[in-house]
């Protein structure tokens, strides 16, 4: 039989022994080899075992947060549930218990509870009022009876005008108040509230709670969240409900829909002269003719409105009744009815822009409630934002009619935008139902008032050749007429523009707020845009060396 190989240790020694020198060496190499291979294969598994390992606490940490902030969504929204339920325990103007009761009560956190309060004061069911509490609101009055609409099929199926009108867009009246001047040009032309006056802080809290709210960026309703519509409608008047109203992006979105619904290319609109460059851009780049209808300090002059309406054949007037733009004129009580009864005997809409009435100042008294409100037969079509008192960039808005006009206006609204984005909704209901809110509208009151009385008095110091015809009681500018007088004095605005802005102050010239010949030079100097009363003091002065710098008429 044939010997059997060699076994065990002592026989791979004698075999490596028995090898020549080189064929030892080249198996020391390969055994090397092997332990290398089998560290390696180990260290790959240590590693892979501490990846899985960590993917999988972050997985877990990951659906602890995501649980985490769904269950604080359903504690909100049970939170929300149990106070609708209580709130008849409560009588109109009765006195919630207070945050820190509902935090033991609930068990639940006290961000909670305000984001819960913050909602039922979006839906109307609760008012809050800062360091007193949140209380039952009063209930709203019954709806009135629905007027006669049925006149706006005649006036929405009318033809356009004989002449085509060319579609210009010339929006220089609009850029002005949007363009950035050189440093340190003081701002007197500009058309929103200075950052100072800006609720930032609120807007920053207010969008990180809405980024937070369930479904926040899914697709919203084309009408608009449901309670933003709800809470605009309660804002403009008992007659008006929310499935009247629909979410726009912005009061200038909101005009341009509107304009494009109710009137054909090539018909006239009546605009009141002087007015917001910003709707005459839009009609003219709609195709329809501006047809202007004089105002005074009580606001257009009805037997004016009506002369206008019969020698166009015009259904559409476009109006802002409120601290108008530019003049700052209200319209007076007594026209406001007058007013709605021509455009009715007309056949005709009134498009109400209610751009300035969170702008009102600390002396104004009270307000006029918006035309909207009185108006049973569908004649207005309510224009409102929440841009002017806000942010140039919280571009939401409302529309609000009645009668088959909405239908036109959703449509034309779908087709143009889709919808307003939903976290701009989402974040409006919750600035809107804040504590914040109220007090940023009262700050903002005090500190227009008192800039409109430092403006106006620094101008009668300085420049007494200025005629300022009314001293408004909201908005954000004075409308200053130049000297000279005289149908031909608007030809010095263009001087005057210039060496104002040559002494570092940007003003707002009045040639693109008349559609027609304007009958006199004016200016537009905005008191809102501004830093306080200082700057407003020292732009004064560089308009006065501007004055002065003048050639001689």
């Amino acid at each position: 039989m044939p010997p059997r190989p060699a076994e065990g240790p002592g026989a791979v020694r004698r075999l490596a022994d028995a090898l020549p020198v080189v064929s030892r060496a080249v198996l020391r190499v390969a055994v090397r080899a092997v332990f290398a291979v089998l560290a390696a294969f180990v260290v790959a598994e240590a590693v892979r075992g501490v990846v899985a390992g960590s993917a999988t606490a972050i997985d877990e940490g990951g659906v602890a947060l995501s649980c985490a902030l769904m269950q604080e969504r359903s504690s909100v929204a049970e939170l929300v549930t149990s106070l609708r339920s209580e709130l008849n325990r409560y009588s109109p103007g009765g006195k919630l218990p207070s945050s820190r009761a509902l935090v033991e009560r609930f068990r639940v956190s006290p961000v909670t509870v305000s984001r819960a309060i913050a909602q039922l004061a979006a839906e109307g069911l609760v008012t809050t009022r800062p360091g007193s509490g949140a209380f039952r609101a009063h209930p709203r009055t019954e709806l009135p009876a629905p007027g006669d609409t049925s006149w706006q099929e005649v006036s929405l199926s009318g033809d356009g005008g004989p002449e085509v009108v060319p579609r210009t867009v010339d929006a220089s009246g609009v850029l002005v108040t949007l363009a950035a001047p050189p440093p340190g040009v003081i701002e007197f032309n500009g058309g929103y509230l200075h950052t100072s006056l800006q609720p930032e802080r609120a807007l920053s809290a207010a969008l990180a709670r809405a980024g937070r709210r369930p479904g926040a960026w899914g697709r919203p309703p084309t009408d608009g969240l449901p309670e933003l519509r709800s809470w605009f409608a309660r804002e403009i008047g008992p007659a008006v409900s929310a499935a009247d109203v629909l979410i726009t992006a912005g009061g200038q979105s909101a005009l341009a829909t509107a304009l494009r619904a109710l009137a054909p290319p090539g018909a006239p609109v009546l605009v009141e002269s002087p007015t917001y460059p910003g709707m005459l851009a839009a009609a003219r780049a709609t195709g329809l003719r501006p047809v202007p209808v004089p105002m005074d300090a009580d606001g257009v002059r009805p037997e004016l409105l009506a002369d206008a309406f019969r020698a166009t054949g015009a259904r559409v007037f476009v109006t802002q009744p409120l601290f108008q733009n530019p003049t700052g004129a209200t319209l007076a009580p007594a026209r406001r009815p007058e007013v709605l009864s021509i455009a009715r005997a007309a056949g005709a809409f009134v498009v109400e822009d209610d751009f300035a009435r969170r702008l009102v100042h600390d002396d104004a008294g009270p307000l006029p409630v918006p035309l909207a409100a009185d108006d049973p037969d569908g004649v207005v079509v309510h224009v409102c934002s929440l841009t002017k008192v806000t942010s140039p960039s919280l571009r939401v808005g409302a529309l609000a009619a009645r009668g088959p006009v909405l239908e036109r206006l959703r449509a034309i609204q779908v087709v143009d935008s889709f919808f307003v984005p939903r976290p701009l909704q989402e974040a409006a209901l919750e600035l809107v139902g804040s504590p914040s809110w109220g007090r940023h509208l009262a700050a903002v009151a005090t500190e227009l008032g008192h800039r409109r009385t430092t403006m106006a008095a620094a101008i009668a110091g300085e420049l007494p050749e200025l005629t300022l015809p009314h001293l408004p009681a909201g908005g954000g500018s004075l409308w200053l007429r130049l000297p000279g007088g005289g149908a031909g004095a608007g030809a010095d605005e263009p001087a005057v523009v210039s060496a104002a802005l040559r002494a570092s102050v940007a003003v707002a010239p009045g040639r693109p707020y008349f559609c027609a010949e304007p009958p006199a030079g004016h200016v537009r100097l905005s008191f809102a845009g501004v830093s306080g009363a200082a700057e407003i003091a020292e732009g004064v002065r560089r308009l006065r060396t501007a004055f002065d710098g003048l050639p001689d008429s």
